[in-house]
Formats: structure tokens, C-alpha cells, sequence
């Protein structure tokens, strides 16, 4: 018996355990994403040189809009291998890779819809935060494991000492108390927190104030004030009040990992990525942040 969403309607506790939303923001999602699968239809199957008409062939095995969004939202959460999605749902490994890609990007599309994505282009950053009214942020570097890179230079380039493996990084901007507001290029796990942050010269409203740890030692950038723990010297020690100082910046500075802990309950990002579709590995962290940002708007 294949997984459907008519079965897990009446389920709240196991369709937000399998999918990572409950019933009402599973419903309030759906419309926008029946919305981008029916432009998808109209964009796809329903051109003027077409000479079949929409539907037919073979028997879907995603009938609905509903199992539709139940079977990508599934693969985030849980993240199978495509043999194993299959499975779940009633297909072949091939069909399940190509209902995976198809889905995904019309999950990102709805979150879009949504207004939960969030900001990828550096330019646009300090427009962005403008419209926050605590001009309050927190920035920090994530990184996760995939598979080991065939070539040799990308292996150099993607293992992270930190992580003792072959890794993707991404730095997010959140602000205090709000949601992800901005998330990096996907890059190489080599690639230093700062080092990253300088490439891309974010810009801050006048006025903001920075949240940063000691990744970012020497990052100053336009229109915030950084706050930051001081860092140990070396040979010596902080003073008492210097750790105090660090334990309250600390404090206040953990709210982001637990953001990222919320971006990562898509176990998409928390396994070794597989997939090597081009692109792939950026668009999920996109859509995972929009995700963890739905789920945030619609739980306060």
C-alpha cells in the first residue's frame, strides 16, 4: 500500500512527523504550490504544437495536488534514497528521481509564492534588512557532507578540516528573533566563514547591529556595528571579565544555531548528499530555509 495523503489527513502527529508541517500549514502550502503546478501544466503540456491532450498515456501515480506535495515534502523530511521513495509511493527508482526534480523546484516556486525565500543576491541585502524593524542580525556558516569528489582538486578544495570531510558551505544572515533573511552562494567546505563574507560585500542598514563569532575575526562590514566575543590571546588568557563579557554575547549569538537547527530538520541537508544533478545541491538549502521560514510565520 502506497503512502497517500488521504490516509495521513486524519494523522497530524504522523503527516508532520513524515513531512515537517502540520495539517494546517500542509493546507496553507498547497494552494500556492497547486498554483505553480498548474503553471507548470499550462507552461509543459499545454502548448499549441502539442497533439495529446493533457492526461494522457500512463496512470499517474501521484494522482492529486495533495500527494504530490506530500511526496516531495517527504523526501526533504526524511530524505530516502530514490529506490526507497519509490517504494513508498508506488513507482520505480527512474520515476521517483524525475518526480523528485520536477517537484522540488515547483516546492520552491510556492514558498516563493510564500514570501519565505530568502534573499540570495548580495545586492539586494541591505534593502532587505531595512524592512526589519529591530535592525538586529546574527551571521554564522553552515556547512554539510556530501559524497567525495572524483577529482582530485575538488577533493582538496570541498574537505573541510573542521568537518573531518568533504563539505558544502553557505552563510546565513537571521535576524534576532525573526527568520532567514539571507542565505550565500553554495561553496566549497574549504572556504573560510569571512573569506566568503568578504567575496560577497554585504551591505547593513545604517544603525544594525551584528551578531558574529570569532569565524569572523576582522569582519567589519558597511553600516553595522559588530558585536563580537573577544578572542582568546595566544599564550595568554581573558580576564574574568572578559569571559563574562564573551558568556553574554554567547547567549544571545546561539539563537542562530538554533535556526539552523530549524533548517535542518529537512534531513536532506543533515545526511551526505547523493544527488549530482547541477545545481541541485543549492537549490534544496534555498528551499529548506524557505521551509524553516514558512514554518516560523505560521507558528507565531
Amino acid at each position: 500500500m502506497k503512502m497517500q495523503y488521504v490516509a495521513l489527513k486524519n494523522k497530524p502527529r504522523t503527516l508532520r512527523s513524515l513531512t515537517g508541517l502540520n495539517s494546517n500549514e500542509f493546507e496553507t502550502l498547497l494552494t500556492s504550490f497547486g498554483v505553480a503546478w498548474d503553471n507548470f501544466v499550462k507552461e509543459t503540456f499545454e502548448r499549441a504544437d502539442r497533439k495529446r491532450a493533457v492526461g494522457a498515456g500512463r496512470i499517474a501515480h501521484l494522482k492529486t495536488i495533495e500527494d504530490k506535495l506530500l511526496f516531495i515534502l517527504f523526501y526533504y523530511r526524511q530524505y530516502p534514497t530514490q529506490e526507497a521513495q519509490g517504494f513508498f509511493f508506488g513507482m520505480s527508482q527512474s520515476q521517483a528521481s524525475e518526480w523528485i526534480h520536477r517537484l522540488s523546484g515547483l516546492l520552491n516556486q510556492a514558498l516563493g509564492y510564500e514570501m519565505q525565500l530568502p534573499e540570495r543576491r548580495a545586492a539586494k541585502l541591505e534593502a532587505v534588512l531595512s524592512d526589519c524593524p529591530s535592525l538586529e542580525f546574527i551571521i554564522d556558516g553552515t556547512e554539510r557532507p556530501i559524497n567525495r569528489p572524483k577529482d582530485k582538486d575538488k577533493q582538496k578544495s570541498y574537505y573541510s578540516g573542521k568537518k573531518k570531510g568533504h563539505t558544502v558551505k553557505n552563510n546565513l544572515i537571521t535576524e534576532r528573533g525573526g527568520k532567514v533573511m539571507y542565505l550565500s552562494r553554495t561553496c566549497e567546505g574549504k572556504r573560510h566563514d569571512k573569506k566568503l563574507a568578504d567575496e560577497e560585500n554585504y551591505r547593513f542598514p545604517s544603525g544594525s547591529k551584528l551578531l558574529q563569532d570569532t569565524g569572523f575575526q576582522g569582519y567589519r562590514p558597511s553600516g553595522a556595528t559588530v558585536i563580537q566575543p573577544k578572542k582568546k590571546p595566544r599564550g595568554g588568557e581573558l580576564t574574568p571579565d572578559e569571559k563574562l563579557l564573551n558568556r553574554a554575547i554567547s547567549s544571545l549569538r546561539v539563537e542562530v544555531e538554533h535556526q539552523i537547527g530549524g533548517v535542518k530538520r529537512a534531513q536532506i541537508l543533515v545526511q551526505k548528499f547523493r544527488n549530482r544533478t547541477a545545481n541541485f545541491v543549492d537549490e534544496v538549502m534555498e528551499t529548506a530555509c524557505g521551509l524553516h521560514n514558512f514554518r516560523l510565520a505560521h507558528r507565531k
